[in-house]
């Protein structure tokens, strides 16, 4: 079709009709599914050899840094980061691996441990709660939260590792106390600050306040742009992805996911929506080919099923058999543009992800849908034809298989 309207002429973004919202600067990801996601209560915690897959799979994503583990927890954790760490190096991949560490030197060690024998940098990330509700839980004190975060990263930085200081909860947290346990994590060398939404209990005005004022706290310091903004969010309220985007507009400079958002309780914020996400908002621009293979694979190997309405990778996400949704889709394919057959009614490009726009049939669906499936299958399109299925359609209760159309088809064609 000559002269067709551009993409912009056709949609138009109402997120770009006010204040621009971009981001500093694009932010990079962090891979938690091998680590915090696999602290979800229901999953499998699959063999070293699958995880290896894993790895390779978020490398060809483009995602920057994977939690490669705890190897503080056993023997087990331990010989699975190490396995890891020789791939990195011996695979050359991009990805860089860093590693959860309790603010305790029996947790650091092994992580230095396994540096020493793999010769890969490891990013030690410490974390301790930082919230009055979890000191109080806990019986902490500010003063021994303070002590351990001195205590633990004076001694990463001591065995060469590099650091990001984890204040857990700090949606919860109060600036006080964070100016303290921040500024001394700070002065003890951590190269990044990640802020933690622990229990998924912010909204994302919450986020860009504290992402915005940690940032102004970092220029106080005089390190502003040599110590990077973390941001981890859990879904607990179901604003995982939009916490998310708000910490990178406000200036987090690395933010933190897992496949399928598996994790403690409900889950992290999922890393194949952010993914998606940021390259709808034109915040990143990776190759998500893949994208559908590294869900399936997290999937299968830790027992965590894909609901079909899952956004994005779900059975459904890009299938419909609704008589107005899907003439809209062939018109729209008639055209001859495959952007606009992969837009008119879908907010995400089924294209990115190596899928298409199905169109099924249905007891909601008109003719248009049953013409459309017999002529991308070969099968007679005549009226009785057509009439006899959306019959069949209509006195279903879900979806006709393709091989109740076909059996109706030959009922009446008499074809095979």
């Amino acid at each position: 079709m000559t002269n067709a309207p551009s993409e912009d002429r056709l949609i138009y973004d109402w997120a770009a009709a006010g204040e621009p919202q971009e981001p500093k600067r694009l932010a990079m990801l962090d891979d938690e599914t091998l680590r915090d996601g696999l602290q979800s209560p229901s999953v499998t915690d699959p063999p070293t050899d699958v995880k290896v897959k894993i790895l390779h799979l978020m490398n060809d994503l483009g995602i920057e840094t994977a939690d490669v583990g705890l190897p503080g927890a056993g023997p087990r954790q331990r010989d699975a980061v190490e396995r890891l760490c020789r791939e990195i190096a011996d695979s050359r991949l991009n990805i860089k691996a860093n590693c959860a560490a309790r603010t305790m030197i029996v947790d650091i060690q092994p992580i230095a441990d396994v540096v020493q024998k793999t010769g890969v940098p490891i990013e030690a990330c410490v974390f301790i709660g930082s919230s009055p509700i979890r000191q109080y839980a806990e019986e902490w004190d500010l003063q021994h939260v303070l002590r351990h975060t001195k205590e633990a990263v004076e001694f990463a930085v001591r065995e060469g590792l590099d650091v990001m200081y984890v204040t857990e909860d700090t949606i919860r947290a109060k600036p006080d106390d964070l100016r303290i346990l921040m500024s001394a994590g700070v002065e003890a060398g951590a190269k990044r600050l990640c802020l933690c939404d622990t229990v998924g209990a912010a909204v994302p005005q919450g986020v860009r306040n504290l992402v915005t004022w940690v940032g102004q706290l970092l220029d106080e310091l005089g390190v502003a742009g040599e110590v990077g903004i973390d941001w981890h969010g859990h879904r607990d309220r179901g604003l995982d992805v939009a916490n998310t985007l708000a910490a990178v507009e406000a200036g987090a400079t690395r933010v933190h996911g897992t496949a399928l958002g598996i994790g403690e309780r409900v889950g992290n914020t999922p890393m194949e929506q952010l993914l998606v996400n940021l390259r709808l908002l034109g915040w990143r621009d990776d190759d998500l080919s893949c994208l559908p293979e590294y869900v399936q694979t997290v999937s299968q190997a830790v027992g965590v099923p894909i609901p079909v309405n899952t956004p994005i990778i779900g059975k459904d996400a890009f299938r419909t058999a609704t008589g107005v949704h899907a003439a809209a889709v062939i018109k729209a394919k008639r055209k001859g543009q495959a952007w606009l057959a992969d837009r008119v009614y879908s907010g995400v490009p089924a294209s990115w992800i190596g899928r298409e726009q199905e169109i099924e049939v249905g007891h909601m669906s008109g003719g248009s849908n049953v013409l459309f499936f017999l002529r991308a299958r070969g099968l007679p399109d005549t009226p009785e034809v057509v009439e006899a299925v959306l019959a069949a359609a209509k006195k279903s209760g879900q979806l006709l298989t393709e091989e109740e159309i076909r059996e109706t088809v030959r009922s009446v064609a008499g074809t095979s």
